[in-house]
């Protein structure tokens, strides 16, 4: 009874595992033929009431497949076609396409009168965790047919039932094998295998775009991601939280009212129904529950922590993957349908929040953090499973076999303290060249303004310190290096961006801009010109230069000894040695090493 593969392996290792576990020609076999899951826990509740009997004409197709499994993008678009003709109050539409062209659809449900604060939801970002569609069809429904429409009388639903349409097409048994059920789930990623949960920042792909697009059109007052959780086996089946689990938002009232107003009656909502739910618990080390849940503050690659940063309240779903498929659908329609009546009920004090939000000029930016020495909290009585260890011939090692036996015990929660703050300037500047940049500006919404003629300022620049490239993911090259800041007067050219900080999305702009933020466009490999060497010559001219350059320039002289005694193998490359000379000399290389993006400290 195996669960390591609760860690997820990649679908590389998935798709060889298929291939030699599947005989030539024998019929598809689901992960679970193969895997022994761990055993499920009992259970019933009344949600199980909202589930349509066989034979109903408006059965969902997960329901009529008694939740084995779930339906394509071209069954969901003509279920959502046929409800849209059957009813006034649901609409079709389409928002944009995905990177192999398929149409990506929302769908809006609206009671019709004067326009109505919106609950964006969205299903299928990784796209074999689909618990979201399958529960918001059942909930469209039940509101354009089955007596739910007073949902609507304060709130109008906006619903992304395949965010990650081009990866849900890309059904197959060994995706997501760590989750019960369907029988056959989408990938992870996209076409161009970019996780579009870590996309949110950079906006490399044109789902991104549509979606962020999708937000600032209506601006909604709450917006819930779905997913599906993994980690360790536990009595928990629904779990959600928001950026920072709360404690660590960026914007204090708009999380405020998740901590204080969403989570308690979301709770209640899914204990009525019959469900145990729980805030995420995100485990420090699955094989060791005991070592306690994290809990972290977030950058806006995340729809989370995205939400965070431009002061929209924004939920995070993460069912128990061992929960059966049925049990995590019907628990997700409990929440979605509690969420609207909690907004529809709180719309006015949610207004009120991410007014204050966007009014907030914040001074500084969070950047590092490392674990808490303590734990910030406990949970007494958390409802966890027993486990036994067993030697695995597959890992050579003692491996966890779930026992499906209930426990509880008392678990640590881990917090973080803070290890970085950068100061914010008064503004950034761009220069007109980088249009890479100023395009991520516009699809953001950031404000910022060109200059018509050059402009003579005191500056902060900032220059790399050993420059590292990290390990190729979502598309990029991320970078990572230290910082050094340096102020001088210089003429900016016309056409160069002025970036303000005061503006309701200054903190979303420090995120991108600050070279520090884990999630700037510099440690995602926005400007690979900085790491190109400089123009080199013959090596008795640089030896000259440099000489002439130790010998006038102390300031250059101090630095290069104590890289020479830092750095071994720097003193004993001759070539690296002129390199670095020559890098300094004069004004230096205008590329090497400099971060094109000033900042305005004055």
């Amino acid at each position: 009874m195996m669960v390591e593969t609760m860690n997820t392996p990649s679908r590389r290792y998935a798709a060889l595992l298929a291939a030699v576990l599947l005989p030539l020609g024998a019929a598809p076999l689901s992960a679970q033929d193969v895997l022994e899951l761990p055993p499920t826990l009992p259970w019933s509740g009344k949600s199980e009431a909202l589930v349509a009997r066989p034979g109903d004409p408006w059965i969902t197709p997960a329901e009529a497949a008694g939740f084995k499994t779930t339906p394509r993008y071209a069954e969901v678009r003509a279920w959502l076609e046929r409800l849209d003709a059957a009813s006034p109050r649901i609409s079709l539409h389409s928002f944009g396409r995905t990177g192999r062209g398929r149409e990506m659809l929302y769908v809006r449900a609206s009671n019709g009168g004067s326009p109505k604060p919106v609950v964006l939801i969205q299903a299928g970002i990784h796209s074999g965790e689909i618990d979201g569609k399958d529960a918001g069809l059942m909930l469209l429904r039940d509101i354009a047919l089955r007596g739910k429409a007073d949902l609507l009388d304060r709130v109008d639903l906006v619903f992304v039932p395949i965010y990650n349409i081009d990866g849900h097409e890309q059904m197959s048994p060994w995706n997501f094998v760590h989750l019960r059920g369907p029988a056959q789930k989408g990938e992870d990623a996209n076409a161009r295998n970019i996780d579009l949960n870590r996309d949110y920042a950079k906006v490399d792909a044109p789902e991104t775009r549509a979606m962020i697009g999708l937000i600032r059109q209506f601006d909604p007052i709450l917006y819930v991601d779905c997913h599906v959780s993994e980690g360790f086996d536990m009595q928990y089946d629904i779990t959600f939280t928001y950026a920072g689990w709360g404690r660590y938002a960026r914007h204090r009232a708009t999380a405020d009212w998740l901590e204080q107003r969403f989570g308690p009656a979301a709770m209640r909502a899914l204990r009525q129904a019959g469900h145990t739910p729980i805030v995420y618990p995100s485990p420090i080390d699955t094989r060791v529950p005991t070592k306690g849940i994290r809990y972290s503050p977030e950058g806006p690659r995340y729809s989370t922590g995205y939400g965070d940063f431009i002061g929209m309240p924004t939920v995070l779903v993460e069912n128990h993957m061992l929960k059966p498929y049925r049990q995590r659908v019907l628990g997700t329609y409990v929440l979605l349908e509690a969420a609207l009546r909690i907004a529809a009920s709180d719309a006015e004090r949610i207004a009120a929040a991410k007014a204050q939000d966007r009014a907030a000029r914040p001074a500084t930016l969070l950047t590092r953090w490392t674990p808490a020495e303590q734990p910030i909290g406990w949970i007494d009585q958390f409802k966890g499973v027993a486990f036994a260890m067993a030697p695995s011939p597959a890992s050579g090692r003692m491996e966890q076999r779930w026992l499906g036996k209930p426990i509880t015990f008392r678990m640590p929660i881990i917090g973080q303290r803070p290890t970085e703050t950068v100061r914010l300037p008064r503004a950034w500047w761009i220069p007109p060249e980088q249009a890479e940049v100023i395009d991520r500006l516009r699809v953001h919404g950031i404000a910022f303004e060109a200059i018509a003629a050059p402009r003579t300022l005191k500056l902060d620049r900032v220059r790399l310190v050993d420059a590292k490239l990290a390990q190729p993911k979502e598309g990029r090259v991320p970078i990572t290096a230290g910082f050094v800041h340096g102020q001088a007067e210089e003429t900016l050219p016309a056409g160069s961006v002025r970036v303000s900080a005061d503006q309701p999305l200054g903190l979303l702009a420090a995120a991108l801009l600050e070279p520090e933020s884990q999630d700037s466009f510099l440690a995602w490999g926005f400007f690979p010109e900085m790491l190109a060497p400089a123009p080199n010559t013959d090596a008795y001219i640089l030896a000259a230069l440099g000489d002439r350059l130790l010998a006038t320039e102390p300031a250059i002289k101090a630095e290069f000894e104590a890289k020479l005694r830092a750095d071994p193998a720097f003193a004993a490359d001759g070539d690296a040695r002129l390199a670095w000379l020559f890098g300094r000399a004069g004004p230096g290389h205008p590329f090497v090493l400099r971060y094109p993006i000033a900042r305005e400290v004055e």
